[in-house]
């Protein structure tokens, strides 16, 4: 028997599988790469269920690299409460204003 597979039949068959199996995250809703910016801090050593309700608060206070960069690191870390490794906020933060400041926040 060959099991050898090709790397497009590969690539095919597992794209058709995330079409069918892919769960609906708040941050897959758009490309917008802020949001998923977001998501990658917040999801590192924290499961999904956990992270969708601070993700979507998070978005109302922070809705932007601009507002999250310009708030005041006490303000940042009172919403990421409950999350743990605080150290992903402060860090979160820091790489918006390196955005801003050194790619003209793109």
């Amino acid at each position: 028997m060959n099991t050898r597979i090709t790397t497009k039949t590969l690539q095919k068959k597992l794209l058709a599988w995330y079409e069918k199996e892919k769960r609906d995250m708040p941050w897959r809703e758009d490309l917008n790469p802020y949001r998923i910016l977001v998501s990658e801090f917040m999801l590192q050593q924290t499961q999904v269920k956990t992270v969708i309700p601070y993700f979507e608060r998070w978005m109302k206070s922070f809705p932007t690299l601009q507002k999250l960069a310009r708030a005041k690191e006490s303000t940042v870390l009172k919403h990421w409460e409950g999350l743990g490794y605080y150290s992903r906020a402060r860090n979160l933060k820091k790489t918006a204003q390196i955005i801003l400041k050194d790619y003209s926040g793109k």
